[in-house]
C-alpha cells in the first residue's frame, strides 16, 4: 500500500489484499524503527527502563522523558525544586523548536525549496549547541531525572539562551522598515501598545 513519503522508509509496510476497491485483508509489517519497547519493559524495573523512553521519538527526547518522569513524580508524591522545573520548561521549549525546525527543513525541500533547508538546519544547530552545553549530548539527552535534572545550567548558558535569535534585524533598522509587533520586539525594541 502506498505511496509512502521517502522519510517513512522502514517504519511500516502493509501487505494488502484487495477486492476491487475494498481491502479484504491486511498484514502489517513493522519496520526497523520499531524498537520492541513493549517487550523490553516486561523484564526491567522502571529505573532501568527510563533510558529507553527517549528512543520513542528521537526528535523530541526531552518530551518523552518528561512525560514519563512527571507521571512517576506524581505517583510518588515527589516535589521537584522550582529551579529544576523552570529548567525543564526551558529545555522542553528548546526541544519543541528543534523538532519544528527538523520538520520545516525537509518540508521545504519536499516542495522544491532546497536552499531554505540548509538555513533551517543551521538554525537548528544553535539549539543543539545549547543542548550540548547543558547535557553533553546533541541528541538522546538523558537530562531529566526523577526529582529534578541531571545538573544545573552551566555558567554563561542563560546569556547564550537569552541572545538566541534576537537582533537578526537591529532596532533602528526595524523602525526604518516599519516593523511592528513581535518582529519589532524581537529586534530589541520594547514597544507594545497592549500595555
Amino acid at each position: 500500500m502506498g505511496s509512502h513519503h521517502p522519510s517513512m522508509h522502514g517504519v511500516l509496510r502493509l501487505i494488502v489484499t484487495l477486492d476491487g476497491e475494498n481491502v479484504v485483508d491486511c498484514e502489517p509489517i513493522l519496520g526497523y524503527l520499531h524498537r520492541g519497547m513493549e517487550k523490553i519493559v516486561e523484564n526491567r524495573t522502571i529505573i532501568q527502563y527510563l533510558p529507553y523512553v527517549m528512543r520513542r521519538d528521537y526528535l523530541t527526547t526531552m518530551f518523552t522523558k518528561a512525560i514519563t518522569i512527571n507521571g512517576l513524580e506524581q505517583l510518588g508524591n515527589i516535589q521537584v525544586p522550582k529551579r529544576a522545573s523552570y529548567i525543564r520548561v526551558i529545555m522542553l521549549e528548546l526541544s519543541r523548536i528543534s523538532s519544528h525546525l527538523l520538520w520545516l527543513g525537509p518540508f521545504m525541500a519536499d516542495i522544491g525549496a532546497q536552499t531554505p533547508f540548509f538555513y533551517i538546519f543551521r538554525e537548528r544547530e544553535l539549539v543543539n549547541d545549547l543542548f550540548e552545553a547543558t547535557t553533553g549530548m546533541r541528541m538522546m539527552h538523558n537530562y531529566f531525572h526523577i526529582g529534578g535534572v541531571a545538573a544545573d545550567l552551566p555558567y554563561g548558558w542563560i546569556d547564550k539562551c537569552l541572545d538566541f535569535w534576537i537582533g537578526v534585524i537591529g532596532g533602528e533598522e526595524a523602525i526604518n522598515w516599519g516593523l511592528l509587533g513581535p518582529m519589532l520586539q524581537a529586534s530589541g525594541i520594547k514597544w507594545d501598545l497592549r500595555k
